[in-house]
């Protein structure tokens, strides 16, 4: 399935404010939904040229045309989106957020369209369970829950966290660090994409469920989103989508 894209790309700064958290109704009215995403976080969302490209974008999309109205995105740095919906600034964000009490105190998160967890990856095979973590140098994306988890764990060397999560991987490849925490199935992208980088990937740190964010109590938006995604669940929609990106069905079971 393919459709058209509007994509902006702007700083949190530079995003004009606009006026409270808006319903379903009246985004149904206006015909356009406004989602956040990063565009940095492969195979979920990424650019490819200028188009805002990934599993997480197909899905958004996917869910619009159910809903009846369009998309117009907005990409940016992951720690500024839950601040720019707080702040009104768009209706939802679909960047790969996982569910955590903190966060569900800021935000309406509606129901998980997948569900996976922070892996460890490395270059040298023995590294692969968190107790081989102790008194490593460790990557990480900032403002994510992999840098909340491996600051947790116990005798862990240096973290070292990066504004974006492709960063943190790169650091892993150049020996600036000697493991890297993501998702599983960055992970696993990450190792098909590049075989040559040597990276293994072990056991995971941590598992949880990912989903899209609302401005906290929009229930009219939330409820429009849940049932957007259990219709594309029922009609093979999602299944077409998470097999054409990960060859397999990753949905919360």
């Amino acid at each position: 399935m393919r459709f058209l894209r509007s994509v902006v790309v702007a700083a949190l700064a530079l995003v004009a404010v606009t006026a409270e958290a808006r319903t379903f109704e009246e985004i149904k009215k206006s015909g356009t939904i406004v989602i956040a995403s990063e565009g940095a976080f492969p195979p979920f969302n990424y650019f490819q040229g200028p188009t805002l490209s990934g599993f997480e974008i197909d899905l958004a999309e996917a869910l619009a045309h159910k809903m009846g109205v369009k998309i117009e995105w907005r990409a940016l740095a992951f720690d500024a989106l839950l601040a720019g919906l707080r702040q009104d600034r768009w209706d939802a964000v679909y960047a790969s957020f996982g569910i955590t009490p903190e966060r569900a105190k800021a935000v309406t998160f509606t129901e998980p369209y997948y569900c996976s967890g922070g892996v460890i990856v490395a270059k040298d095979p023995a590294v692969k369970s968190v107790p081989d973590l102790k008194g490593k140098v460790i990557s990480v994306q900032t403002g994510t829950t992999y840098l909340e988890h491996v600051e947790k764990l116990p005798g862990v060397g240096t973290v070292k966290n990066f504004p974006k999560d492709t960063d943190a991987r790169a650091a892993l490849v150049n020996g600036r660090v000697q493991a890297w925490v993501t998702d599983r199935f960055v992970a696993k992208e990450a190792l098909q994409a590049d075989p040559k980088a040597g990276l293994h990937m072990g056991d995971f740190v941590f598992v949880e469920k990912i989903a899209p964010a609302v401005q906290k109590g929009n229930a009219s938006l939330a409820k429009a989103l849940d049932k957007a995604l259990a219709e594309i669940m029922a009609d093979g929609t999602y299944e077409k989508l998470s097999k054409k990106y990960f060859n397999e069905d990753i949905r919360c079971r």
